[in-house]
């Protein structure tokens, strides 16, 4: 008997028109119900009539679908109009944020449940929500008085339109950079092949687009140094429109964190993560970089010297500097000379169409619920689409939720790798369950004409990383949409995934997800070593990189004046990543993280790594694969979402409270454990 899912998927068939006046209507919807809360006296605010947890959860669930047509739509008129209506969204949200009397129902109901002794029958999450509405209240500035609130929503509303304007540069970008055949020397033929051709005088050129699949096979493998140069100044530079953006979004960053009786911006953002303050950033970041810097700095010195033979032995001129455009080339020569390893080699391992399955098919035997292909509409036609069941579903109470696949590159699409949470699931007002939906966004190989798309190794790392949020979206079950799914503190949002990406590193996994695209055979005992032994080969440089993002991000959110922040970024860079430049270009206008929710909070992905490491070395190294396991972490870790305190999701995972041990083991060896 076929499964019939308890609810249908969500339809993908709207037009301009639609986006625009379901948003309004939604928007609308919620302003009515907000009213009916204002509207209260104190002695009727309960958490029944107050808590508006289902009225924010169903305006989010139609217009989270809506705004997202602008990262995948291939139409124009769609994009402009979802991106409108996110700007409709987020403006009603500051107004909604801002509304006092609403603010004042809600800690009128928390006084009369804490008074009549309800507050004792509620469930911890209930209690959660109650505790996390006020805080927000208070955040937003709703105990300020009525100028500060005014001049509050004004520059929240510029903030939200500023960031907007940054993210929609980034998915209309279709700049690119162009070369000739001979200075695309050492560059695959098979990425070449992929290059727009065209001529140009009395010969041939290709346009290299911004796009990964394009311009990062350019950064690892051109031998001429002066075409990575190019390159990578021209990517660095490929949003300088968003510079005097990004100036205005701190700006006003420092303006609102001021009124609020902040410090800094960075203290404002830790308040509610497990870091707790900006000083706690600054600590964490320092003492690591004083670990990765003695490190970094050897490293360097070897892929100089290769540089230096490089160069003597193809004539190149040689200043004695290494440079950031040499970063990606000299770390693949270095693991191809030392390790006898090469890249090239390793993706005819990994063709997208093994890959992607062999990927889900682990993530489902692990965490015991499997994908079955539907047919429903999408918004296009190379989407893949599932409903996901429990593994031993008998009835529509084994259903799981949702979820679509969009995994190769075109024009005007999101140009990295994402998840995106287009409906959480909570307890509906009834008692019953709606059900989650999540689609992540990708951009893996296409084919060329000389070969099927086939992925990097890196890219195998990626996608797994991206099914890890895929599965928190899908896995959570908390009563409140506010809780579900990847709704944690964001220094805590990325450990999950970051610990699943150890599988591929795993010789055992790597032979499961492996098979040559023309001899059908998977990676050998030999090959697989070396991958292995790859992961910390220049890892001190790596992390280095890391820091050097996350420290422009704090800085500038905790500096009390605004800089030339295109100087920062460069000079920064090279003092913390070791490496040079010569064009000082924009390149904080390409950093998406810092108005994509990670301002002040970059530090987070390394933060993170220490619990990442912590899980996997505790609960799954010994067998990463074993459904025992992975029970455990759908229990404690991804069912509770944010309903509870992550440090107590991490003791009841762990069996203990977290620490970096294995985090510093794994990047050099037994060390003393820090303050990390």
């Amino acid at each position: 008997m076929a499964l019939v899912p308890p609810q249908p998927p969500l339809e993908w068939n709207h037009s301009e028109d639609d986006i625009s006046r379901l948003t309004k209507k939604a928007i609308e919807e919620d302003r009515v119900l907000q009213d009916k809360v204002a509207a209260l006296t104190p002695k009727d605010c309960n958490f029944d009539s107050v808590t508006l947890a289902h009225a924010e959860t169903e305006l989010d669930a139609v217009t989270e679908h809506l705004a997202f047509y602008q990262n995948v739509s291939p139409e124009k008129e769609l994009r402009d109009a979802s991106n409108e209506a996110e700007a409709l969204v987020r403006d009603y949200g500051v107004e909604s944020s801002m509304r006092l009397d609403v603010y004042r129902a809600k800690v009128s109901a928390q006084k009369n449940l804490k008074e009549s002794g309800q507050w004792d029958k509620l469930s911890a999450e209930e209690q959660r929500l109650v505790e996390k509405m006020i805080l927000d209240g208070t955040r937003a500035g709703l105990a300020l008085n009525d100028s500060d609130r005014e001049k509050l929503t004004e520059l929240k509303k510029e903030l939200s339109k500023s960031c907007l304007d940054f993210s929609k540069n980034f998915n209309e970008e279709n700049g690119v950079v162009t070369f000739t055949i001979e200075e695309l020397k050492g560059v695959p033929k098979d990425v070449v092949s992929g290059y727009a051709k065209r001529t140009e005088g009395s010969g041939d050129v290709y346009d290299v687009t911004f796009k990964t699949p394009d311009i990062f096979p350019l950064f690892k493998y051109a031998e001429n140094p002066t075409t990575r140069q190019r390159a990578l100044e021209g990517y660095e530079s490929r949003l300088s429109n968003n510079v005097q953006l990004l100036d205005r979004i701190i700006e006003l960053r420092r303006q609102i964190g001021g009124i609020l009786g902040y410090d800094t911006w960075a203290d404002y953002i830790t308040e509610v993560k497990m870091v707790k303050s900006g000083k706690g950033i600054k600590e964490f970041l320092d003492d690591l970089e004083t670990k990765l810097r003695p490190v970094g700095l050897k490293e360097r010195e070897v892929l100089l010297a290769m540089k230096k033979k490089e160069h003597e032995e193809k004539g190149f001129p040689f200043d004695g500097n290494f440079y950031i455009w040499d970063y990606r080339y000299y770390d693949r020569k270095y693991i191809e000379e030392k390790l006898d390893l090469d890249d090239s080699l390793v993706k005819e391992y990994f063709p997208v169409s093994v890959v992607v399955p062999t990927i889900l098919k682990i993530y489902q035997d692990m965490l015991s619920v499997k994908f079955i292909e539907i047919e429903t509409s999408t918004w296009h036609p190379e989407v893949q689409k599932f409903a996901v069941w429990e593994k031993d579903a008998k009835d529509e109470s084994g259903f799981v939720g949702y979820c679509f696949l969009d995994l190769f590159p075109r024009a005007s699409k999101y140009s990295h790798a994402a998840v995106w949470p287009l409906r959480p699931g909570y307890q509906t007002k009834s008692g019953k369950r709606s059900y989650p939906t999540t689609a992540m966004v990708a951009n893996l190989a296409k084919p060329t004409p000389d070969k099927p798309a086939l992925m990097r190794h890196d890219d195998v790392v990626t996608f797994f990383h991206e099914m890890g949020h895929v599965f928190h979206g899908l896995l959570s079950q908390t009563k409140f949409a506010r809780f579900h799914g990847t709704s944690v503190a964001r220094d805590f949002v990325e450990a999950p995934s970051q610990m699943l990406e150890n599988w591929c590193w795993e010789p055992k996994v790597l032979e499961i997800m492996s098979s040559h695209y023309e001899k059908n055979e998977p990676l050998g005992k030999e090959l697989i070593e070396k991958i292995v032994k790859s992961r910390y080969v220049n890892v001190g440089l790596f992390y280095l990189r890391q820091l050097f993002f996350a420290k422009f991000d704090y800085k500038v959110h905790t500096d009390k004046e605004g800089a030339d922040y295109t100087k920062l970024w460069n000079e920064l860079r090279e003092e913390v990543s070791l490496v040079k430049y010569k064009f000082p270009a924009p390149g904080q206008g390409t950093f998406g993280h810092i108005t994509g929710g990670y301002d002040a909070g970059y530090y987070g992905y390394t933060y993170s790594l220490v619990f990442a490491s912590d899980m996997y070395a505790t609960v799954f190294k010994a067998d990463p694969l074993d459904p025992g396991r992975g029970d455990r972490y759908r229990k404690e870790i991804l069912l509770p979402g944010g309903g509870r305190e992550e440090l107590d999701s991490l003791k009841a995972f762990l069996g203990r409270p977290p620490n970096s041990d294995a985090f510093l083991k794994e990047l050099f060896g037994d060390v003393p454990a820090s303050n990390l």
